[in-house]
């Protein structure tokens, strides 16, 4: 396409983009369970209207945007006032959670240099941690460590063969609540007491449970310690965008002191123009997606949140219920809004194949071969409709009916 030699009309472009949006994932209609977190169009248009208010702002200049900077100290102040942040604790919105995490990796990195660390660098964490760590790693030459998960069929990190792999070149363990794969929350009180014998950083990985363990908790859910109440974290990425409910893209990067925060922002006035310093990896920093998140926590609160994750955990208890009938097997313990499960006798990618065919565009674990979901409010709506589909799906399998058809690729990309 080239950039046309006359402008064309607000209503031509807007009919080909929706003509052009006709083969996305039907995610208004709940039939997509990754990438969106659909609340309903009452959270959407607070989404939009907060979003398009500040859509001109740019975080970089908190002088000449004062509303930025202290909308940004607010949703801060109350994401650490929801995982148990202690006095002193801080943090930023970044862009998203692979950007929290690589914010928190060159925060550990930089920090383990102020105590004398140089040379090599590792970091420690379990085969199911998000590859967001492997990215960051990448990016600045540190070693990763991954580490097999528990024999107990739990899905969790195994905190003693992370001991094992911990050396005087680790600079930082990772925990995850939940992970990604599986949906299962790791044993984090466990990796803090390694992480304090081994005097190691632990970063705790929330992008997606940050925003909804605390209110599953409210509602009854025994969700284990996996914040700041465990002494040993240092760092946390807990995403706004996924079960925050705010607009893409927003996510936090939390961190117990001020003295640890320190290590992450950039610096420079060794150049001709002014002096800059910039908190996150970003240099303009959209105003828009931190005013919608603030929009949307100040919106909810906390009834709101509780009502919401609850709709979810009870859709993902149905689902469970449901598959389980249909002769699946729920991987570990699953207690957010993800979980994974396989059949014994049926292959996975066969059975997502039917099911995608079916309208649904939900995703796939490789280890071990399963099908994943990761639901949102809008879920509960269609669940029925979902397990209907999913048992058509596993006759097709089960009958040789997918052999036949042309195969569909399961990726998380």
């Amino acid at each position: 396409m080239r950039l046309p030699k006359q402008g064309k009309s607000w209503p031509q472009i807007e009919a080909e983009m929706t003509s052009r949006g006709a083969n996305d994932a039907k995610w208004r209609d709940g039939k997509t369970a990754v990438y969106v977190f659909n609340a309903g169009e009452e959270i959407a248009e607070v989404q939009k209207k907060a979003y398009a208010a500040f859509m001109s702002e740019n975080g970089l200049g908190p002088l000449a945007f004062p509303s930025i900077a202290q909308m940004e100290k607010d949703v801060i102040s109350m994401a650490l006032g929801l995982l148990h942040g202690p006095e002193g604790a801080t943090g930023a919105i970044t862009s998203g959670g692979t950007d929290s995490i690589t914010m928190a990796m060159k925060t550990a990195r930089d920090y383990a240099r102020s105590r004398g660390h140089s040379g090599p660098a590792n970091i420690v964490l379990p085969q199911s941690a998000h590859l967001a760590f492997d990215k960051a790693a990448h990016l600045m030459d540190i070693e990763v460590r991954r580490i097999a998960l528990k024999s107990d069929d739990s899905y969790q990190a195994d905190p003693d063969a992370m001991r094992e792999a911990c050396d005087s070149k680790t600079i930082m363990m990772v925990g995850s609540a939940p992970n990604f794969p599986h949906g299962i929350i790791d044993p984090i009180d466990a990796l803090g007491e390694v992480a304090q014998s081994k005097q190691v950083w632990l970063h705790v990985d929330a992008c997606v449970g940050g925003y909804f363990a605390p209110f599953a908790r409210m509602n009854g859910v025994p969700v284990p310690a996996f914040d700041f109440d465990v002494p040993a974290v240092c760092s946390m990425s807990a995403d706004l965008h996924k079960y925050g409910y705010a607009a893409k893209g927003a996510s936090t990067v939390l961190f117990r002191s001020e003295d640890l925060y320190a290590h992450m922002p950039f610096d420079l006035d060794g150049w001709s123009g002014a002096p800059m310093k910039t908190p996150t990896l970003a240099g303009t920093r959209p105003g828009g997606a931190i005013s919608a998140a603030w929009a949307v926590m100040n919106y909810l609160g906390e009834e709101g949140y509780k009502r919401l994750q609850g709709q979810v955990c009870a859709t993902r208890e149905k689902i469970q219920e449901g598959v389980k009938a249909l002769g699946f097997d729920v991987l570990g313990n699953p207690m957010l809004g993800l979980m994974a499960f396989r059949h014994p006798d049926l292959h996975s990618f066969a059975v997502y194949g039917e099911i995608y065919r079916r309208g649904w565009f939900t995703s796939v674990t490789k280890e071990p071969p399963s099908l994943h979901l990761m639901l949102s409010p809008r879920h509960a709506d269609v669940a029925d409709a979902y397990l209907e589909d999913l048992a058509a799906a596993c006759d097709a399998v089960r009958n040789g009916q997918a052999a036949k058809k042309k195969q569909v690729e399961a990726r998380y990309s």
